[in-house]
C-alpha cells in the first residue's frame, strides 16, 4: 500500500516512511492510496467473529500488503487485550464504551497498535538511533500514547500539554511515568502545542540531527485503528437481533475518531450516517452550516480533550469527498454544545437512566436524543472513563465516583514535567539538547 499527502505535492510514501515520519514532507496527512471493500461474507458472519478477529480482517486490508501475516496478527491481538462493549441507554441509544484499555479512554486502540508497528518498522528497517515521538494532547492523547509506549526499546516520547488545560488525573498518567517518557508542559494552548510538534516535523536541521515522528491521529498508524471498534460495535448490534444500520454520534475535536469511521464505511460498513459532537469549538459545525472553514483560537471547556480550533483531521475529510460540502453534509450533520448545555445532559441523563456520562460522551449522547429518527438505532462513543474528570463529574452530578485501580496507581507516582513556553526555538533547543 502506498500513501499520498492531503496536500498532493509531497511523493507517495510507503507504511514504514508514514509511520516513521508521521507528516508529509507538504505538511499534508498521509492517506491510503485506496480503501477496498470488505466482502459481504465478513459482515454477514460478523456477529460471530471476536474483537480481535474483526480487527485483524480491517487491519489486513490497511496494512496486510506491508507487514507478516503473523507479525500483524499478534500486533492487533496484543493491542486489544480489552473490550469495547456496546451498553444499552436508553430505548433506542446504546454507548460504545472505549474505556476499558490501560488508561481508560479510546485513544488506548490507536496507540497501543502504534506503539507496536512502529517497533515493528524500526525492527526490520534495522537502522541505529532511537525514534522520538512527539505528541500533543489535549488530555487523553497524552496518556495513551505515553503508557502505550512506555519502556519500548529505541523509542523516546515527548509529550506536549497545556498548562492548566487538562485534569489533574489526566496529568498524573503521562507525567509520572519516566522511563523514556518526557512531559513537556506548554504556557498555551493545545493548538500551540499541535503548532510546535508540526513546526518540529518540519525543520530540516532538527530532522537531519534526530528522527522524529507524531503519536497524534495525524499518524496513519494511530488514526486508522480506530476504525476497528466501529465494526465490532456492528457486530455487538447483529448479536442482539438489530440489523438496520446504526447512526453514530462521535465526540469530536481533532475529528480522527470520527473519519476513522467515514473509512469504515467506505469499506463497507453499514451506517445511516455520523453526527460531529462539538463542544463550543464548532469550527466543523459552522463549517456544515456555511460552507467555510474558519479555524480560531481553542475555548476552554469541560470536555476539554475536544479543545481544537484547528483540527488536523479536517483535510482528511476533505480529501475524502474531494472537497465537496454537500457530499460530506449527506454522511455527516454537526452538533455544538456550550458547558452549560453539557453540565445540564450529564444531570438529565444520570437521573432519567442512571447512566455516568463524561464531559465528552455527553455531547455524543445529547446529539444523538437531538437529531435521531423514529425507528432508528444510535450509538454514541463514550470516550473515556467519568473517574478521569472526577473533580467536574462529582460537583455536576453529586456523586463520589470511585476511582479504578489503574488510575489509582498513577496518582500516587511523583510528577515529572519540563515546562516550556510555547516559542519554538524552545522546544528545538531543548529536543537537540536531549539527542
Amino acid at each position: 500500500m502506498k500513501y499520498y499527502s492531503t496536500n498532493h505535492t509531497a511523493l507517495e510514501a510507503s507504511l514504514e516512511k508514514a509511520v516513521i515520519k508521521g507528516l508529509a514532507e507538504d505538511r499534508g496527512l498521509y492517506m491510503p492510496s485506496r480503501l477496498e471493500k470488505l466482502s459481504p461474507t465478513f459482515f454477514e458472519q460478523i456477529e460471530d467473529l471476536s474483537f480481535q478477529e474483526i480487527a485483524y480482517n480491517i487491519a489486513n486490508v490497511f496494512f496486510g500488503e506491508d507487514v507478516a501475516p503473523e507479525a500483524l496478527k499478534k500486533i492487533v491481538y496484543d493491542t486489544l487485550s480489552f473490550d469495547t462493549p456496546l451498553k444499552k441507554i436508553d430505548r433506542n441509544i446504546y454507548a460504545l464504551e472505549l474505556f476499558h484499555g490501560p488508561t481508560l479512554a479510546f485513544k488506548d486502540v490507536g496507540a497501543r497498535f502504534m506503539a507496536r508497528l512502529l517497533q515493528y518498522e524500526i525492527h526490520k528497517e534495522r537502522k541505529t538511533g532511537d525514534v522520538n515521538v512527539l505528541v500533543a494532547t489535549s488530555g487523553d492523547t497524552g496518556s495513551a500514547v505515553a503508557n502505550g509506549f512506555l519502556g519500548v526499546e529505541g523509542i523516546n516520547v515527548f509529550v506536549l500539554y497545556p498548562k492548566g488545560k487538562v485534569s489533574k488525573i489526566q496529568e498524573c498518567q503521562f507525567t509520572t511515568l519516566g522511563k523514556n517518557i518526557t512531559a513537556l508542559e506548554i504556557d498555551g494552548t493545545f493548538d500551540d502545542c499541535q503548532r510546535l510538534v508540526k513546526s518540529a516535523f518540519m525543520d530540516v536541521e532538527l530532522n537531519n540531527h534526530m528522527r522524529l515522528t507524531s503519536a497524534n491521529s495525524i499518524n496513519i498508524a494511530r488514526f486508522l485503528p480506530q476504525a476497528f471498534y466501529y465494526f465490532h460495535a456492528y457486530a455487538q448490534l447483529k448479536r442482539i437481533g438489530i440489523l438496520e444500520p446504526p447512526v453514530f454520534s462521535v465526540p469530536s475535536g481533532n475529528f480522527g475518531n470520527i473519519t476513522a469511521g467515514i473509512f469504515g464505511h467506505r469499506m463497507g460498513l453499514p451506517v445511516k450516517r455520523f453526527i460531529a459532537a462539538n463542544n463550543a469549538n464548532d469550527v466543523f459545525f459552522k463549517y456544515l452550516q456555511t460552507g467555510k472553514y474558519e479555524p480560531k483560537p481553542s475555548l476552554q471547556t469541560l470536555a476539554n480533550a475536544m479543545d481544537v480550533g484547528a483540527p488536523s483531521n479536517f483535510a482528511r475529510i476533505i480529501d475524502l469527498y474531494k472537497g465537496s460540502w454537500d457530499a460530506i453534509r449527506t454522511d455527516v450533520s454537526g452538533a455544538s454544545y456550550n458547558d452549560a448545555a453539557i453540565r445540564q445532559t450529564m444531570q438529565t441523563c444520570y437521573a432519567q437512566v442512571g447512566y455516568i456520562l463524561d464531559p465528552h460522551g455527553a455531547c455524543g449522547y445529547r446529539a444523538l436524543k437531538e437529531q435521531l429518527h423514529d425507528g432508528e438505532t444510535g450509538i454514541f462513543l463514550e470516550t473515556a472513563h467519568p473517574a478521569k474528570f472526577k473533580e467536574k463529574v462529582d460537583e455536576i452530578l453529586s456523586t463520589d465516583i470511585k476511582i479504578p485501580e489503574r488510575l489509582q496507581a498513577f496518582m500516587s507516582g511523583k510528577r515529572q514535567t519540563i515546562r516550556l513556553s510555547a516559542d519554538y526555538e524552545a522546544l528545538k533547543e531543548l529536543l537537540m539538547r536531549k539527542s
